[in-house]
């Protein structure tokens, strides 16, 4: 007797969300990394300490908007530049083409 395989969907399982706070911190690192600052240097600019820096830029703290916008603006950024760079990483990737199919799959016993 034949054996019974399971149907898949053709979907994929969906991946969880990234956080917010994990991809402004990227983004922040890649910035400073970008002008070849320091983490003091651009705290002291920003007006925060190099510790609460680092953990922003590690994505463990949710930093106020003000907060937010200093150290943009330390990075020589506006918070609009900032917030529309951390959406972009937002938006899934773009799927590759698929072969067109025939039509409808049939199963046959």
């Amino acid at each position: 007797m034949a054996s019974i395989l399971p149907f898949r969907s053709p979907r994929t399982p969906r991946q969880p969300e990234p956080l917010w706070r994990e991809l402004l911190g990227a983004e922040l690192r890649r910035l400073r990394h970008e002008r070849g600052d320091t983490l003091t240097e651009t705290a002291e600019a920003a007006g925060v300490s190099p510790q609460y820096l680092s953990e922003m830029e590690r994505g463990l703290k949710e930093p106020s908007s003000e907060m937010i916008a200093a150290v943009a603006g330390a990075l020589d950024s506006s918070l609009l530049e900032l917030t529309s760079a951390v959406a972009q990483g937002l938006r899934p990737a773009e799927p590759a083409a698929q072969p067109a199919t025939g039509g409808a799959f049939a199963l046959a016993a």
